[in-house]
């Protein structure tokens, strides 16, 4: 212990004190140099190991159970909960701004005795401790990590996600910005069980209390949360977003940027397009008649990877040229793969994680120690019914074409989960294949982002809910208004960047699973620089869906017109399509409301105003014109009275 705190002196490397006290007290120190030596630490060197904790009042108690597979590691959570994030655990216990929960309100009592209890209790343990680098590209900041060492693959997901950075690696003088201190025990002990993230940012460091083992909201998440704070104090953003090049037949070259909610089909964005068995693609079945339609593209666009979850839109990266750039923000991969349910579902992925170029981190995968981790094979949450959220860690460098640095974005889509639309039980399922958003309305589907029902990733709550700015909301510690004036600032500031709505699963009375947004690219990706003619849109019905499409054409296969305006299709029609749109209008009303305080920008002030009076699509534009032909200033924006 003597000599590692030695040689972090040496590099003139200042650890905080509470991580000096902790290391300096506790039962042993295993500091882990390389990510391959996590991979050995997470069974404990055996083929299968239990991560169990002696829980004061409930006796011994088995968090998860770890296997050493061929590709890598397998980890299973001995409980349902435990194997999707809790969208209610972040907490703030400082006394910076924040429009988030602060720890004294919601447990009637301060955090500095539950952290001098978390500290305790960790003295009490053989640790495993590594530094990391949230974040990537040199943007970010050092970290140190520090989780009881039978929590082996915890580290090794926290150490794959972000940038493992070894004693040699640390540069001197280096700053340590972020902490993260794991204690699984008193989510049982303090918690009722629940996932629970505290955040405490002091003056030099970040610093995160994980009271659980599931990485989403902590080592994911909750280092997300990091970077957001970062961001907003320096006044940019880390995008919740998945990115694409993507190549089409003839040589057009399009890079496409997909944000959402959780479920928004961010992931997604990087499945290629399965045919079915005769070649054609199924674009979805009718869920009334059983009928099912299909396209034939006899040959697809190649694409290659940017981003998966995260992007910087970090100033370093940006042009005075109207295009938002992005740089992907992770180290490897979260992927959720519910929707590979068989062999040949997802080639790209199953080739990937077969036969890895490294170990995976498997979660929620059924397998069996020393056996080949399938990604099809989803662990039971009970008999007969399947995890809904199923994962995959995948390091960036397991990707070889994967792109390293910062793309220029054509298209930037917005992901929506739809439900099942009918005249009889109408819903927000009134979205066609896709929709053109004028800027202004852009903004406005980022500053509500809809979660859409049944969503795989996270505990759900039975009703359609709001993930708030840029669908990060759920991640970030500061105030939410500071982030809708990022946000606006940086939509008015890339005019040349299209904007998208796309929805998933449900399109009116058919369901689709993710097709829009993969035949999108398709045609988008085939349109290249080209604009679309007057008489190939129209403004949609509901003022909020922007334009929609008159026509599809996809190599010569025409979209039926009932998949482009839903209010078409004889199960839903006029009826069950107004229905719906007032459903979305009442929606989008109710969580506007929250922005409407004194720092907002004026034009943001203007754009959702101008909503609450159920604006036309005109009006949007007169507040933001669509054409990339006005100047880029953020702040002419608002003087055009």
């Amino acid at each position: 212990m003597s000599d590692l705190i030695k040689k972090i002196k040496e590099k003139k490397v200042d650890l905080p004190e509470n991580v000096l006290d902790v290391l300096e007290n506790c039962k042993a120190v295993h500091f882990f140099n390389t990510t391959d030596e996590l991979v050995e630490a997470a069974t404990n060197g055996q083929k299968e190991y239990e991560v169990k904790y002696d829980i004061p009042g409930k006796g011994e108690y088995v968090e998860a159970v770890v296997q050493k597979v061929k590709n890598g590691i397998s980890a299973n959570y001995t409980e349902a909960y435990m194997r999707r994030r809790d969208p209610g655990t972040m907490v703030i216990a400082d006394d910076q701004p924040t429009d988030k929960t602060r720890f004294k309100d919601k447990y009637k009592y301060d955090f500095p005795s539950l952290q001098e209890e978390t500290f305790a209790w960790l003295k009490e343990q053989e640790l495993a401790v590594f530094f990391y680098f949230a974040g990537r590209a040199g943007i970010g900041s050092l970290g140190i990590a520090i989780a009881p060492a039978n929590a082996g693959f915890f580290a090794l997901g926290l150490a794959m996600l972000q940038e493992h950075v070894s004693l040699e690696e640390l540069k001197q003088g280096d700053e340590i910005k972020s902490s993260i201190f794991v204690a699984p025990v008193f989510r049982h002990t303090h918690f009722e069980g629940k996932q629970v993230v505290v955040h405490n940012r002091t003056e030099k460091v970040h610093e995160l209390y994980s009271y659980n083992l599931y990485p989403g909201p902590s080592a994911k998440k909750g280092l997300y949360g990091v970077l957001l704070t970062q961001g907003e104090k320096e006044g940019w953003i880390t995008a919740h977003c998945s990115a694409v090049q993507s190549v089409s037949p003839y040589d057009n070259l399009t890079t496409l940027m997909h944000e959402g909610a959780s479920g928004g089909g961010k992931s997604e964005l990087h499945q290629h397009i399965v045919r079915e068995h005769d070649g054609r693609v199924l674009i979805g079945t009718n869920t009334t008649t059983g009928e099912k339609r299909y396209i034939s593209i006899p040959r697809f666009c190649s694409f290659t990877p940017v981003a998966d979850d995260m992007a910087f839109c970090h100033p370093d990266v940006q042009e005075d040229d109207g295009k938002l750039r992005i740089v992907d923000a992770e180290n490897a991969w979260f992927v959720r793969v519910d929707s590979v349910n068989k062999y040949g579902d997802d080639p790209f992925l199953e080739e990937k994680t077969i036969n890895p170029s490294m170990p995976l981190l498997f979660l929620n995968i059924d397998t069996k120690p020393e056996s080949t981790a399938l990604i099809w094979d989803h662990i039971e949450d009970e008999p007969g019914v399947k995890c809904p959220n199923p994962r995959v860690i995948l390091p960036r460098k397991s990707v070889e074409d994967a792109i390293e640095g910062e793309v220029a974005v054509d298209i930037r889509s917005f992901g929506l989960r739809t439900t099942r639309c009918t005249k009889e039980d109408p819903s927000i399922g009134i979205v066609g294949m896709f929709h053109i958003l004028p800027p202004a309305i852009a903004w406005l589907w980022r500053l509500v982002a809809p979660r859409g029902l049944k969503n795989p990733s996270i505990v759900g709550t039975g009703k359609m809910q709001s993930e708030g700015v840029g669908s990060y909301w759920p991640f970030a510690t500061g105030r939410m208004v500071t982030h809708a004036n990022l946000l606006l600032k940086q939509i008015t500031d890339t005019p040349r960047t299209t904007f998208t709505l796309v929805p998933n699963q449900n399109i009116g009375a058919w369901e689709v699973g993710f097709k829009p947004q993969l035949l999108m690219r398709e045609y988008l990706t085939r349109r290249g620089a080209a604009r679309f003619r007057e008489d190939q849109y129209q403004e949609a019905r509901c003022p909020l869906l922007g334009y929609e499409l008159n026509h599809l054409t996809i190599e010569s296969s025409k979209i039926p017109s009932r998949f482009l305006k839903v209010y078409n299709q004889p199960e839903v029609g006029i009826e069950g399509y107004d229905a719906g749109a007032e459903m979305l209008k009442s929606f989008f009303k109710e969580e506007l409301q929250k922005y409407l305080t004194p720092d907002l920008h004026p034009t943001g002030r203007k754009i959702i105003e101008a909503c609450l009076n159920d604006a036309s699509i005109e009006e949007y534009n007169e507040i933001v014109p669509m054409s990339f032909e006005y100047g880029y200033s953020f702040n002419k924006i608002d003087n055009h009275e």
